[in-house]
């Protein structure tokens, strides 16, 4: 995709990761399952493709000025680190002013999707935008980033339901709360990737903090996720296809901890990019339950 583009924009491709969409799925994600629901719920009917189109160009545009503000709070730390090294704030391709610049772009974009929906949601959407800013210096304070990254990226769970409704149904707090700890699991795998960088460098995670314990913690918090999108699915009125695609998740679940290898970098990597078929497995079942 980003050999395509034209050559001057390609380290702006790179500092969205336009290369690496399953950022932008894990975000988009809980929007889907969340207007499917809230459609079924309010109207009794599926979502509006309208709806569908205007969160898949906002998931895209958000996580990629997410990633430009994680690119510039840690411009220093990227550079001392051979995984992050060559991102292009970092190795100088893009200037802080640029990156500024683009991310005004991004926001702007951002801003005009949000300004399809009604009140409540472009006042939530407004308000999630700290969330983003402050993120990428969790990882400088606390051992649990993946925390704060969770309730960032399943805002849209709640967004979504209000731009159907109006408000914020009980179901939309289930799968926020569902996917918190979806996050926190995947986070915590993808995490493992950079530990000894990390620990090199003098940041915090989850992985770290968690160390040999990481399976049996994992193995929780998707748990519960499974468990809060079954009591989001019945408060819905979901049918039961919906509880069969779920049970299908937990199954590729069980696959990712029982397979995990906290040592090896690629099994991770495979394991957290995996989660896009879990999410995927649950808008099909709240689509067709």
């Amino acid at each position: 995709m980003i050999r395509l583009a034209p050559r001057q924009a390609r380290p702006y491709m790179r500092l969205i990761r336009a290369d690496r969409p399953i950022g932008t799925w894990l975000l988009l994600l809980p929007c889907l399952w969340s207007v499917t629901m809230a459609s079924s719920t309010v109207f009794n009917t599926r979502p509006d493709p309208t709806y569908i189109a205007l969160f898949a160009i906002g998931a895209f545009v958000m996580r990629g000025a997410g990633c430009v503000v994680n690119d510039l709070w840690d411009r220093d730390i990227d550079g001392k680190v051979a995984r992050t090294a060559n991102r292009p704030i970092a190795f100088g391709e893009v200037s802080v002013k640029q990156a500024l610049i683009f991310l005004g772009c991004l926001l702007l974009i951002g801003l005009g999707v949000l300004l399809q929906f009604n009140t409540t949601a472009i006042t939530m959407g407004v308000a999630s935008l700290g969330l983003v800013a402050v993120y990428p210096l969790m990882k400088r304070i606390t051992y649990w980033p993946q925390a704060f990254l969770g309730i960032t990226f399943n805002w849209g769970a709640l967004l979504a339901w209000a731009a159907v409704e109006g408000s914020v149904g009980w179901p939309a707090v289930l799968m926020y709360v569902a996917g918190f700890f979806w996050t926190l699991g995947y986070d915590t795998v993808y995490g493992h990737q950079d530990k000894e960088d990390d620990m090199m460098v003098g940041v915090k995670s989850a992985s770290i903090k968690l160390g040999r314990n990481t399976k049996p913690f994992v193995a929780l918090f998707y748990m519960l996720t499974v468990i809060l999108m079954a009591f989001a699915g019945d408060a819905a009125g979901m049918g039961w296809f919906y509880f069969v695609m779920l049970a299908a998740a937990a199954v590729q679940f069980a696959w990712q901890v029982g397979t995990l290898d906290i040592d090896a970098p690629r099994n991770c990597l495979a394991r957290f990019k995996s989660n896009r078929d879990v999410g995927l497995m649950i808008f099909l079942g709240a689509l067709l339950g």
